[in-house]
């Protein structure tokens, strides 16, 4: 339901980076790369969207390839210099920007938030510019609000939309600090806090710090859904009714939670910034890597827009990123000067994984084996098994609800014997389809639902009749927003 931004053996040497942008080998290297085109087989059919794929060791590209199509309509096929959103991966550049405005002396990570955003509401505790580096804010996920509030990921969005939207909360998920939950809200209010500080646009200010000295021409923040970017890859989703695929790309303008366009020919120039401090200094790449701290001074494994854990044993830095169809990741293992960028333009390419598995063929001689329990087990779910209720238990929640602070209406109504949901009223005041979603609500618990895959939540009270009178909505990134119940539905 909700949207997200929201990826051995000693090699180096043995491959030179082609003027074209394709890669040579020495035959010795032959067998390496036939192991990482394994891992993007599946993606060379006819007609398929796919990846591009980028290996950087000790201050060298490796190996670069790009498999699948930029472009069906075109059959333009997908190159190292393929341009790309890499969603949520953004966030480490617009964290590097704020540092560098640190640096510049026009702001303090330690400041309060409403120094620079006065129109916050007080929450009565203060909320400082590094909880929102570290996703410890406790402010609700905008982007799951949006799409609440009826506004789809093709719709045209403005900053004064979504910071409205922020404004208009009037609680907080936890006390700031308390807590870590992922908010793309506290990256989206860090791009607002550049422009007021700086004078520029996250996009310019990026550009003339960060992209431009590091010769990243073709990496830009897109803040406008009319601009163009030559080489962009578009994006798409599997099409399960016609076996083949559809196109899904954004047109938000908001930067700063995701939005920067890169390719991993560009990523590698980044990638090795955290090493040379060309930009920032070492001082300053530590700091965009030191993990986060919660109030009872825990630590976290998230830093500055950069998760920081262990794959199979090995030191990591990384994140991923998912926007519309497109999925990134870029992910670094320091201790061995060796990264992986994979960015893909379909919906299920699952990038986290290929760069895993092309880690393995470099690394795996380094690396712990396999747990071949936690594999199997890593991914299923706890089933439901609270007992489903009848008929009549359901009409007890039947009714239009409507949220102030999203500024809609949604409807519970019974539909094939469960109780099902329905949008009805947006938050611009524009009727909805009254058709219930295909999924059910779950019984969960006395008085408490789930919907969906994505740990949707819906839990209720009650009024003197026994009929319920609200409920809080949990998607996950946005707790406790209320509904409150405006009458009986009709169908």
């Amino acid at each position: 339901m909700a949207w997200r931004r929201a990826c051995g053996a000693t090699m180096a040497g043995l491959l030179i980076l082609s003027a074209g942008g394709g890669v040579s080998a020495r035959p010795s290297g032959q067998k390496t790369e036939a192991a990482v085109d394994e891992v993007f087989e599946d993606l060379t059919a006819p007609g398929s969207p796919g990846c591009a794929l980028g290996v950087y060791r000790a201050g060298q590209v490796i190996y670069t390839k790009g498999y699948g199509l930029a472009n069906i309509e075109q059959n333009v096929p997908i190159t190292p210099k393929s341009v790309f959103d890499v969603g949520s991966t953004s966030k480490q550049f617009t964290a590097a920007s704020i540092l560098l405005l640190e640096k510049q002396g026009k702001l303090s990570v330690n400041d309060d938030v409403r120094k620079y955003l006065p129109e916050l509401p007080d929450y009565g505790s203060k909320i400082t510019i590094l909880q929102l580096l570290n996703h410890t804010s406790g402010l609700r996920d905008y982007l799951t609000l949006m799409e609440l509030a009826g506004i789809n990921i093709d719709s045209v969005t403005t900053d004064e939309d979504a910071l409205a939207l922020i404004v208009r909360q009037r609680a907080l998920n936890f006390t700031p600090g308390s807590e870590w939950l992922y908010s793309n809200t506290g990256f989206f209010l860090l791009s607002i806090i550049v422009k007021r500080t700086s004078g520029k646009t996250l996009r310019e200010f990026a550009t003339e710090n960060i992209f431009t000295p590091l010769g990243m021409s073709h990496t830009q923040y897109r803040d406008s859904h009319t601009s163009l970017i030559p080489d962009r890859a578009l994006a798409y989703d599997p099409n399960e009714w016609k076996n083949g695929y559809k196109l899904n790309v954004s047109y938000f303008e908001q930067a700063g939670d995701g939005a920067v366009h890169t390719s991993v020919e560009d990523l590698w120039k980044w990638d090795e910034n955290f090493y040379t401090g060309k930009i920032g200094g070492k001082i300053f790449l530590a700091e965009l890597q030191d993990r986060g701290k919660l109030n009872s001074g825990k630590a976290l494994n998230y830093a500055e827009g950069l998760f920081v854990a262990e794959y199979r044993g090995l030191h990591t830095v990384r994140h991923g990123g998912s926007w519309g169809g497109y999925r990134a990741e870029l992910l670094r293992f320091p201790d061995q000067h060796f990264s992986v960028a994979c960015l893909c333009n379909v919906g299920d390419a699952n990038p986290s994984r290929r760069a895993n598995e092309v880690a393995d063929v470099y690394l795996g001689s380094l690396m712990k084996a396999k747990d071949p329990k936690k594999e199997l087990d890593g991914g299923r779910k706890k089933e439901n098994t609270a007992s489903p209720l009848t008929t009549e238990q359901l009409q007890a929640y039947v009714g239009d609800y409507w949220s102030e602070e999203l500024g809609a209406t949604y409807r519970l109504g019974i539909a094939d014997g469960s109780l099902k949901l329905a949008m009805v009223v947006d938050r611009a005041g524009l009727p909805r389809a009254n058709n219930f979603s295909p999924n059910e609500l779950r019984a969960a618990g006395a008085d408490q639902f789930t919907i969906g895959d994505e740990g949707v939540k819906l839990k209720f009270k009650r009024d003197g009749s026994g009929a319920a009178s609200q409920f809080n909505l949990d998607a996950g990134r946005s707790t406790g927003v209320l509904f409150s119940r405006l009458g009986a539905a009709t169908r």
